[in-house]
């Protein structure tokens, strides 16, 4: 009885918020980088992690040079707390219809491009379909999608592939053409851009992904080496200094194709053409409720 009592106690002491921010630190070995992640201070992921390590009794992580990383104990709990995560996600989709106004939820990852350029229309389209769907979306680069994929953190990501992992079911669904692009003032610029031609002018790139890889694969195939002047994680802050005047890019023509586009920017093709794919990635395991299905063939048209 005493031990029931206290297993009791323990449960009821311990919330979902502890085991996430726990798991969080594990993942990235930084209390500041959870913290980031999380929107909280680190002195309240700091306070979280005391939390569960006195409800358990034993210390869950510990410092090895400038990493944090989970000790053995904290190894086990990382288990059962995924197994935890998950159970508590299933059961909110289970419950989702039954609230009063909903129709179900969707997480849904992307790169930037896609969330600006495809998922206002699938959000949309969605919508049409179940006006109470709740959707959710995080942005971020390809392997950190994929690793909330993989954590049930998300129930589908559309990225740049490839999407690597056991775990993935993945459709390409599109090819999008990565073009050179400028301010209308270079209209005069030839029709076709090859790697030595656009290593002689100031390049505005990516700061790294999926895309900025193929870039660089791009211009080793031709004999140069890429050195942008900038660098940027945001497509759009690269479009605005583009049509400022400030250099050339290369950019999915995704993020080109909309009417106002044509009047600012001289647009022109790579040679050799450069494609990357889009894919849609769900996990092998997953249960394909309604909203998911709805998502999935939303992303298909």
């Amino acid at each position: 009885m005493h031990l029931m009592q206290s297993i009791r106690i323990t449960l009821e002491n311990m919330n979902l918020e502890q085991l996430r921010s726990f798991a969080s630190v594990a993942e990235l070995g930084s209390f500041s980088a959870a913290a980031e992640r999380a929107g909280l201070t680190q002195p309240a992921i700091s306070l979280q992690i005391r939390q569960l390590e006195r409800h358990f009794g034993v210390r869950l992580i510990e410092r090895v040079g400038r990493r944090a990383q989970p000790t053995l104990a904290g190894e086990e709990l990382l288990v059962h707390a995924g197994l935890i995560e998950k159970q508590v996600s299933e059961t909110m989709e289970a419950m989702a219809p039954h609230r009063s106004g909903l129709a179900g939820r969707i997480r849904i990852g992307s790169g930037a491009t896609a969330c600006i350029y495809i998922l206002p229309r699938v959000i949309t389209r969605l919508k049409e379909r179940m006006p109470g769907l709740e959707v959710t979306v995080r942005t971020g680069n390809t392997p950190e999608i994929l690793r909330d994929l993989e954590n049930n953190r998300l129930d589908l990501a559309i990225v740049t592939l490839p999407a690597p992992g056991r775990a993935f079911e993945v459709e390409k669904i599109a090819e999008d053409e990565l073009v050179a692009v400028a301010s209308i003032r270079e209209k005069s610029a030839p029709q076709v851009l090859d790697a030595e031609s656009l290593c002689n002018r100031t390049l505005l790139l990516y700061e790294g992904g999926h895309t900025r890889k193929a870039i660089d694969e791009w211009f080793r195939a031709a004999g140069q080496t890429a050195r942008p002047a900038m660098q940027f994680g945001s497509v759009e802050a690269i479009k605005e200094l583009v049509a400022s005047e400030l250099g050339w890019a290369i950019l999915p023509r995704l993020s080109v194709r909309q009417a106002q586009d044509a009047a600012r920017f001289t647009i022109r093709s790579l040679s050799p053409r450069l494609d990357r794919s889009l894919g849609l990635v769900v996990r092998r395991d997953k249960h394909l409720s309604r909203p998911l299905r709805e998502a999935m063939q939303a992303f298909r048209a």
